[in-house]
């Protein structure tokens, strides 16, 4: 038993006249040259689709899985996942996962992207689909100045904005800096030094004494404190005093909310508005963690869904003029008391949310939100009209309802799992139990209500821990009620899927120990 413990440890040991600083920065090496086409301009959906289609050019996402970019293969020709995790056995031809791993500890998705980038095995894999010195391109979650460095050895260009500007970008500080100039406003806040509660209590004196502290960078749920008294606080002083600066702000009665984006030469692309369920015990361990989307028509009132639109657009504006360009996500909170929309944090990148934004009816009627991003890290000349799709993408009749839950381990305890449910669709019965239906790659393949695909995490042979990523269910139609909380389909679904894993236990604190401060995101680090 322990010599397989170890080789089990050891698996998981990896328009601008004249340019500012930043606009040049985005136009550095790394921006991509994606799909070359013969194509003079394009000026429609039905051309960018075409471009695609015909793509020749290896195209790559290059993560820890292929969540965020689901079926996006089946509109770009060449597309391939390089991921760490199988979350498919082996049953996926476009996605790669080398077969060989080397012991190593994983502090960051950064952190797996470069490993996988430097693996013999990605890099052979590379190789045989380049032409010439030119490998293809390829698209990250999350990626550094090292990943832009090996990825200019291997002959990849990356499709995003250079690594020192989307960390800019990514930091809660300045985004409220930038809606602030933007005129998207933030929850009444302060940004100070916090040295002391007094300190807290002196510089926040107008805001109340209920509050919300976040960090300028990290995943919400690990670095979102709520403060209502000096005991709170001292749970927390470690991280808010280690901070130059932190975001203070009113504690309101909110609902989180997702919008997604593309900001182009032609202009901003919004999606539509989507809920956020954040923070429910049977789904994440972490208060105030994401743990899943919806996406319906009737999210939230008109006039908010337009008011949320309307700031997307103003803020993606706000971002070209910083240099930034691409994809990107807006966290709105809406204060339920007063209907205020409140901008919440920027993620300057592909998000947990790309999964429905882009397998929504909209994005098949035209195209997935990332086929803009794609085309502004091209090559080809475009000139589309924006206004014209941001208004029929606000159609309610665009929009048909998804939702998803992100399922983690939710128990102070470690074991390890023998048995995992299989990527694929799943059926639910009368009763509310599931079963097993068959293999597909796509959400789309779950057909109605009764019907869930479920991506796979964690499976047999990976250690479960509080936090562990499991798996991701996707289904269509809502799992939280009119009063933001999970309806009974959802508990089944969560009951269901988690009753298909099996553990077990270490019996031993110290192999414990060694398995969590080995794992691959959960409470380490976010690789969704």
């Amino acid at each position: 038993m322990l010599e397989s413990l170890k080789r089990t440890l050891c698996r998981l040991l990896g328009r601008r006249d004249s340019p500012s600083p930043a606009a040049r920065a985005a136009d550095a090496p790394s921006s991509a040259i994606v799909g070359a086409t013969t194509m003079n301009k394009i000026t429609s959906i039905a051309d960018v689709r075409r471009h695609f289609r015909n793509n020749k050019e290896p195209i790559y996402f290059i993560s820890a899985t292929n969540f965020n970019l689901l079926g996006i293969g089946d509109w770009v020709g060449n597309f391939r996942h390089i991921n760490y995790i199988d979350c498919f056995d082996g049953q996926q031809r476009n996605v790669f996962v080398p077969k060989e791993k080397f012991p190593r500890d994983f502090e960051s998705i950064e952190d797996i992207n470069n490993y996988l980038l430097e693996h013999k095995e990605v890099i052979d894999f590379i190789q045989s689909r380049a032409d010439g010195e030119h490998a293809g391109t390829a698209a990250f979650l999350m990626f550094d100045e090292h990943t832009e460095e090996v990825c200019q050895q291997l002959g990849l260009k990356v499709a995003f904005p250079p690594a020192a500007l989307r960390s800019r970008m990514d930091n809660k500080i300045e985004t409220v800096r930038i809606g602030n100039k933007a005129g998207v406003p933030s929850v009444p806040n302060v940004l100070a030094r916090v040295g002391s509660y007094q300190e807290l209590c002196e510089v926040s004196r107008e805001l109340g004494s209920d509050l919300v502290v976040q960090t300028a960078f990290g995943d919400s749920g690990h670095t979102t404190f709520f403060i209502a008294s000096e005991d709170d606080y001292y749970k927390h002083a470690e991280e808010i005093e280690a901070e130059a600066e932190v975001k203070i702000m009113k504690r309101i009665n909110c609902r989180g909310s997702a919008i997604e984006a593309c900001a182009t030469r032609c202009g901003t692309v919004v999606g539509p508005l989507m809920t956020e369920l954040v923070g429910f015990k049977t789904l994440t361990p972490y208060k105030g963690g994401w743990c899943g989307n919806e996406m319906f028509a009737g999210a939230f009132t008109q006039e908010i869904r337009d008011k949320a639109r309307e700031y997307t657009f103003k803020f993606g504006e706000a971002l070209r003029e910083e240099g930034y360009r691409g994809y990107f996500e807006l966290d709105f909170l809406i204060d339920m008391d007063s209907g205020e929309v409140y901008l919440g944090e920027l993620n300057p990148r592909v998000t947990g949310a790309s999964s429905l934004t882009n397998v929504a009816a909209f994005a098949h009627s035209d195209i997935p939100l990332f086929l803009f991003h794609l085309l502004e890290f091209s090559d080809v000349e475009f000139d589309l009209d924006i206004n014209e799709i941001n208004e029929r993408w606000a159609h309610p009749d665009s929009v048909d309802s998804w939702s998803q839950l992100v399922i983690k381990h939710t128990d102070e305890s470690v074991d390890l799992l023998t048995g995992a449910p299989r990527t694929g669709v799943w059926k639910m019965a009368e009763d509310g139990s599931i079963a097993y239906d068959h293999y597909s790659y796509h959400p789309h393949a779950a057909e109605n209500e009764q019907e869930g695909f479920f991506l796979r995490i964690s499976g047999a042979g990976d250690f479960r821990y509080e936090g562990a990523d499991l798996g991701i269910l996707i289904t269509r139609g809502r799992l939280m009620d009119d009063n933001f909380q999970l309806n009974e389909r959802a508990k089944a679904w969560i009951d269901g899927i988690r009753g298909q894993y099996a553990g077990q236990s270490l019996q031993d604190p110290v192999v414990e120990q060694v398995a969590v401060s080995h794992a691959v995101g959960g409470g380490n680090f976010k690789i969704l």
